[in-house]
């Protein structure tokens, strides 16, 4: 068996964090294009993109 759901659940979130840590600190030395493109990947990743979006200022409106 693969585990309980609810250790998917922690799992995926766990890996989540990670990622968006990773992402975090490339920001500092992003180009406005990588910011576009780290903004795209935060919409697939995560439910609260946008929040992050604004906060990090990836993108301009």
């Amino acid at each position: 068996m693969a585990g309980t759901e609810r250790q998917r659940e922690i799992r995926r979130r766990r890996k989540r964090k990670e990622n968006l840590t990773a992402m975090k600190a490339k920001l500092s030395k992003a180009t406005p294009s990588e910011k576009t493109e780290m903004a795209r990947k935060l919409r697939l990743m995560t439910p609260g993109a946008e929040e992050l979006i604004t906060r990090w200022q990836l993108e301009e409106r």
